[in-house]
């Protein structure tokens, strides 16, 4: 579950700075931020906890607790300051450098589970959190889930909870496994809390565990207090955030929140609430003991089982103003580049089909003398295959799927809101994936056939493991520095298997049945001119009519369409917000489409005009350029936009920025080369040749 990031045109704030509190995450405190109106009837903060007048509430979001304190996207107020008034990035110059020595062995609690095993003398209980919330009977267990704890500039960065030093309670431990290929990959560690929670039953303030705090454990929370680690956990798939603790005003000493008080909301017998409030602000101090506490008080809501995930959206940054301009702004660009292509190539083209039927009536003295020019002279060279047909087959039928994928992948998240699942858009990414794989065969192995290629079982190869090979390749990199940091987003050895068996054993014979469709049904080239034997010579031309000029001008006017939707993308999945407006990226895909298709016909209509037949590769690339410029735009957010930090998160946001770049560059390269293949067959078509 994603969550709040930075408003419009700004990325997370500057431990000095202000931030804006986005709808839907007040959680309030005593004497924390100034209380702003709660959603879903919700109050401000009530008595203190046990020992600590000053309390920081969580719902939905994460507090960091303590005087006028508050996270970055949950309310107003400034974060902690970090040993003195260094910044964030100065603060972690050397932190970054060296793992500490609490996350380089992974020290578990005693009677923690993990999921790993029970511990001595406790039996494993096998349960699974819900995925759409279940039905509760009157004093039935409620499971509260320990899920990841991690810096909060680093949203990638995520550890087991207990590798930091907490305690775990007394009740039995239940082991947790991943339910779905897309949770597994995503780093969930579902670890039980031991707290004893049931169904409508309150829980007075009861001490759960203690911790012995020697000298290492405090090292290791004074860390995480450093670096604003923040927790976070689920309850019947309803996620809540805390912090760890906090530092003095001179970031001389450190507290830790030792009272959780939890306020779930119930409707009925299904939970449609919890609210977190971290209190109890304990000095770090060595060799001292530490009790940890929680109390539970269950209240009666109005809020629909349905509605339950709306207080974690935000309309206000989502469907802010910039927002509904930035799509009506590409409007018009379509508009203007639809009519521009019509005008200008309609009124040119039907000037050159007079030209070429008063040509044809002159003898062929006139013929000779005349000044032959246009794209009319390349009809016999304009449908030669490409140079590396085998590739470039691959590149296209790779694309085609792309984009079946993210049609598909829209649609369904437009339909269900699947953002309430944990792993959910990346298991269904995965499986349309699978199945659309005889799109990649179909049109990577016609165009293949059409332009004479005879070695089809290694374009197919080619073709079907290509975006496979990349995705796995950064992962299985990126991976290796995430064993070496024992963050959880190590992917473990069952799940390489299980994406290699779905590569070997789904999409590789999926891409079979597709190659062997497009070879039969489309595979006979079936071109309006017949391909000269020789070819003809290329003249010179102006410098910006080359094709490697056009190729990089041709990706600007589709990266000006979708860059403002690329700043909510990634804030949604570098930051903390949950993307759900999923008709925006529909309306921005059928823009991207348009704008791509009408830029590479206009740019391989001046090739041809200029008697350069090599528009296959030009009309690809100039399209597939636009990924250079979403790669240039994620190196501008990277440094202006985010305070990321450390080897694993720069590894990982550049390392899958450079796959997203790459498939969305693919897509539109495969787009701009179907829309202009069909452009030069019409133009050919209508033409007499001799």
């Amino acid at each position: 579950m994603m969550m709040r990031g930075a408003p419009p045109g700004r990325g997370p704030e500057r431990p000095e700075e202000r931030v804006q509190h986005p709808r839907g995450a007040p959680g309030r405190g005593r004497e924390c931020a100034p209380p702003l109106p709660r959603p879903n009837g919700g109050r401000p903060g009530g008595p203190s906890g046990p020992g600590d007048p000053a309390a920081c509430e969580v719902t939905g979001d994460v507090a960091l607790g303590g005087r006028n304190s508050r996270l970055p996207g949950t309310g107003r107020g400034r974060r902690p300051r970090h040993s003195g008034t260094e910044s964030c990035r100065e603060a972690h110059t050397n932190a970054s450098s060296q793992l500490p020595e609490f996350l380089l062995h992974q020290a578990q609690p005693e009677g923690a589970l993990g999921g790993r095993g029970a511990p001595p003398g406790r039996p494993a209980l096998q349960a699974a959190p819900s995925r759409t919330g279940r039905r509760y009977h009157d004093k039935e267990e409620v499971v509260l889930w320990m899920n990841t704890v991690g810096p909060y500039h680093n949203r990638q960065e995520t550890y087991k909870y207990f590798s930091l030093p907490f305690c775990v309670g007394s009740k039995k431990s239940i082991s947790h496994y991943h339910e779905t290929l897309g949770e597994a990959l995503q780093g969930v560690e579902l670890e039980f809390s031991g707290l004893d929670i049931k169904f409508k039953d309150d829980v007075m303030p009861a001490t759960y565990c203690e911790i012995d705090l020697d000298k290492e454990k405090r090292d290791a929370f004074v860390y995480a207090i450093k670096n604003h680690y923040w927790y976070q956990m689920y309850i019947d798939d309803l996620p809540i955030w805390g912090i760890v603790g906090e530092a003095d005003e001179n970031g001389e000493d450190y507290y830790l929140w030792t009272y959780k008080k939890l306020e779930i909301g119930f409707n009925g017998n299904r939970i449609v609430d919890v609210n977190l409030t971290s209190e109890g602000k304990v000095k770090l101090v060595p060799n001292t003991k530490i009790q940890m506490s929680y109390s539970v008080k269950w209240k009666k809501s109005d809020v629909k089982f349905e509605d339950r995930f709306d207080k974690y959206l935000d309309p206000s940054f989502f469907q802010h103003r910039i927002h509904w301009f930035s799509i009506f702004n590409s409007f018009m660009m379509v508009i203007f580049l639809v009519g521009l292509v019509s005008m200008i190539l309609m009124r040119t083209l039907r000037k050159d089909y007079a030209r070429y039927s008063k040509e044809e009536e002159m003898d062929d003295m006139d013929r000779d003398l005349g000044d032959e020019y246009g794209w009319k002279q390349v009809h016999g060279d304009v449908f030669r295959p490409s140079s590396h047909p085998l590739i470039f087959s691959s590149l296209i039928g790779s694309g085609c799927q792309i984009f079946a994928v993210s049609l598909i992948v829209i649609i369904v998240a437009m339909i269900e809101d699947l953002y309430t699942e944990r792993g959910s858009m990346l298991s269904t990414a995965i499986f349309v994936y699978a199945a659309t794989s005889p799109v990649n065969g179909y049109f990577g192995g016609s165009l293949y056939a059409r332009q004479g290629g005879r070695r089809w079982i290694k374009q197919m190869f080619i073709g079907a493991f290509l975006i496979p090979a990349m995705v796995c390749g950064t992962a299985f990199f990126i991976n290796f520095i995430a064993i070496y940091y024992h963050a959880s987003r190590a992917i473990p050895f069952g799940t390489m298997v299980a994406v290699c068996c779905i590569c070997f054993f789904v999409i590789l014979p999926l891409n079979l049945v597709g190659t062997i469709l497009g070879r039969n049904l489309s595979g006979q080239p079936n071109f309006p001119c017949r391909v000269n034997a020789v070819p003809r010579p290329i003249p010179e031309k102006k410098w910006f009519m080359e094709p490697a000029v056009i190729v990089c001008l041709g990706g600007i006017l589709p990266f000006g369409s979708i860059f403002i939707e690329m700043y909510f993308i990634f804030t949604s999945f570098w930051a903390y917000k949950i993307y759900y407006v999923y008709g925006f990226m529909m309306l921005v895909l059928v823009i991207l489409c348009i704008v791509t298709v009408c830029v590479t016909i206009v740019c391989t209509y001046f090739l041809l005009n200029a008697e350069d037949y090599r528009w296959q590769w030009t009309s690809f690339l100039s399209a597939a350029s636009t990924a250079i410029y979403v790669y240039m735009y994620s190196f501008y957010y990277y440094f202006f936009k985010t305070k990321m930090y450390g080897l694993f998160q720069t590894s990982f946001y550049f390392g899958y920025m450079a796959v997203f770049s790459t498939a969305l560059g693919i897509m539109c390269g495969a787009i701009g080369y179907m829309g202009t293949s069909a452009f030069v067959r019409k133009i050919y078509t209508n033409v007499k040749i001799d």
